[in-house]
């Protein structure tokens, strides 16, 4: 076969071709997504385990305790899924001196870090990259053995979104962080106008327990970029695994010849928390947790004036539509659905709290789902190797919520829900200290139930049946929440309409189409609006939400060379002409804002005039 037949018969292969353009378009993406950085080539570090993150390592497992974690004044971590230790001593909490000094450190090695260049910022995030995509397998044993998930649930939450969160600030946060420049006017043609960045100098972060290593490490990636230094105040009951956390972070800097005390971890009970959040030396506090307490936060900061960026949970909604190719696809959507009910025991701020069906889909979508929820086991990681059980769901951070769960669930009951699954706290025969609630499924909830106001925090999945488009977008808006939400239809030409006036009238910070999360793993802005809090992480915004946003104004260099400059006509300097003056001012106005070319024309002409009696 000679090389014009060859080619002719590549061409009309079909398989080949079709082989041919998917290579061509995977490299087309990865020259998008991938491209070399070598100005920041990561450096490997070392950073020595914990203990109990060895698989030869022998925990006491009989002293396993469902009792407190704090008692006497000092903190005694336990695995919320099976009740083992996980140190041998307790930890001491923090006092307001201890916080008083980490802050000072902070202070002063942010000095010079605040003078570092992009480059030697994206050297030190792209060393952390390096290592947790390296060292996954012990962060994830670290934020499963704290918070009592699964270990593919602490790697959707604590690993992927890190990681993303990483290479986007590595690869978009200078582009975000550059000074840009802003228009100007007719009357100030001869500026420039423009906005710097600058660091605040030391931040908080302050959040919960549902994520320990993602929330630790999150603010730490954005405030280090933002050149601050950064205070982590973690959750008591997952403070354990934050000092390994803390280890990674400070190794990073030093290996890379910066100070370690940019970041530091306040471990501390609440009645010392506020000599936190009250402290001056802190510029801008990130709070993530519980409505009450957020309240004490915010009324703490506004004793020193210190902005808060408020993220509160929600009651997210799901819309799924009920047209023939959305049911079609149905058991995709339940995949998605268990996915983002039950992942860390429905313990996350954007879980899905409501899934709310149109009719033509809602009685097959109970249906799925109901099968699915009475399939899933519960169970902990095991001591020796930490993750050869087969399990679908772990358990809870600790039973505080099970009474309150339980007294939603009966009341929703009676009020004519349908309990398909669960309703009830669970007793793990394998792990009897472990807190553990019966993965759960409620059909017909209605939007006066408590159960469909409040947020539950935990593995329930709540069906509402809606009759039209605007009554699913009524059920969606009707709680003081407003974080997340996710609607669902098959993207045909007479959905898209519908999906894209769902996302536009649910009242929320973020929406997915077709997706449930899809706006947290794009790095796009984070936040929520009415009860959900205020302000954003995430993205631009949430990187320049640490910065003090300066606006300079400033003469441009032809004006500069003709000598134009601003100067105080004649009539306005004091002492004023009030006449004329007065006059000056309407014709400023005039010439520069009035609609019409008349206008202008009119008003220079009144301008001139004015000046021209000033100076008789």
């Amino acid at each position: 076969m000679d090389v014009v037949q060859h080619f002719k018969f590549v061409l009309e292969d079909r398989h080949t071709n079709a082989a041919v353009g998917l290579i061509a378009l995977v490299l087309f993406v990865l020259s998008l997504y991938v491209s070399p950085l070598e100005d920041i080539a990561p450096v490997p570090i070392t950073v020595e385990l914990p203990p109990q993150l060895h698989d030869d390592y022998e925990c006491d497992i009989d002293s396993a305790s469902s009792q407190p974690e704090v008692r006497d004044g000092k903190i005694y971590p336990r695995c919320p899924a099976d009740g083992r230790p996980l140190t041998k001593e307790p930890i001491t909490p923090a006092t307001p001196s201890d916080i008083d000094r980490a802050i000072a450190r902070a202070a002063e090695a942010q000095k010079d870090w605040a003078k570092t260049t992009f480059t030697e910022r994206r050297k030190v995030l792209n060393t952390l990259l390096r290592f947790v995509v390296d060292n996954q397998d012990s962060i994830v044993k670290a934020a499963c053995l704290d918070s009592g998930k699964t270990k593919i649930d602490a790697s959707f939450g604590e690993i992927l979104v890190t990681a993303e969160k990483l290479q986007w600030t590595i690869k978009h946060g200078e582009k975000a962080l550059k000074a840009s420049r802003r228009p100007t006017n007719l009357l100030m043609c001869y500026k420039k106008n423009y906005v710097t960045y600058e660091p605040l100098g030391v931040v908080a972060s302050c959040f919960s327990w549902n994520y320990p290593f993602h929330s630790w490490i999150s603010t730490v990636i954005s405030a280090l970029f933002s050149g601050n230094a950064i205070i982590n105040k973690p959750s008591e009951q997952t403070c354990w695994s934050s000092q390994y956390f803390l280890s990674i972070v400070r190794t990073a800097l030093s290996t890379l010849g910066h100070s370690p005390e940019l970041a530091q971890n306040i471990i501390c009970l609440p009645d010392v928390a506020d000599h936190l959040t009250s402290h001056p030396g802190i510029s801008h506090i990130t709070f993530i947790g519980s409505r009450p307490i957020a309240h004490e936060v915010c009324a703490s900061a506004a004793r020193s004036l210190t902005p808060v960026t408020v993220e509160l949970g929600g009651k997210d909604a799901v819309i799924v539509l009920d047209d023939k190719s959305t049911i079609k696809d149905v058991d995709s959507i339940v995949a998605i659905l268990m996915r983002g009910t039950f992942q860390s025991a429905g313990q996350n701020c954007i879980g899905i709290e409501r899934v709310i069906a149109l009719p033509g889909i809602y009685d097959v979508l109970v249906k799925k789902l109901e099968a699915k929820v009475r399939g899933l086991r519960l169970g902990s990681i095991t001591l020796q190797k930490l993750g050869d059980e087969d399990i679908d769901m772990g358990s809870m951070i600790s039973p505080a919520s099970f009474s309150r769960l339980e007294s939603f669930i009966s009341s929703a009951v009676s009020a004519g829900a349908t309990l398909h699954a669960g309703g009830k706290r669970y007793d793990h025969p394998s792990h009897p200290h472990g807190h553990y609630f019966s993965p759960t499924l409620l059909s017909n909830v209605t939007l006066d139930m408590d159960l469909a106001q409040n947020e539950l925090f935990a593995p329930v999945c709540a069906v509402m049946r809606a009759d039209s488009v605007n009554h699913a977008i009524e059920l969606a808006n009707s709680t003081s929440y407003g974080l997340g939400a996710s609607v669902f239809g098959a993207p045909t030409a007479a959905n898209q309409k519908t999906l894209k006036r769902l996302a536009r009238e649910i009242k929320s910070g973020m929406v997915s189409i077709n997706d449930f999360g899809a706006y947290y793993v794009c790095s796009l802005p984070f936040g929520g609006v009415k009860g959900s809090g205020y302000g954003r992480f995430g993205g631009e915004e949430g990187l320049r939400g640490l910065c003090n946003v300066k606006s300079i104004s400033e003469d441009t260099w032809w004006a500069r060379l003709l000598g134009i400059k601003t100067e105080i006509p004649s009539p306005l300097q004091y002492p004023v002409s009030a006449k004329n003056g007065y006059a000056a001012c309407e014709g400023i106005v005039s010439t520069g804002y009035a609609p019409s070319w008349g206008g202008m024309v009119s008003g220079l002409i009144d301008l001139l005039s004015a000046l021209v009696a000033g100076k008789k």
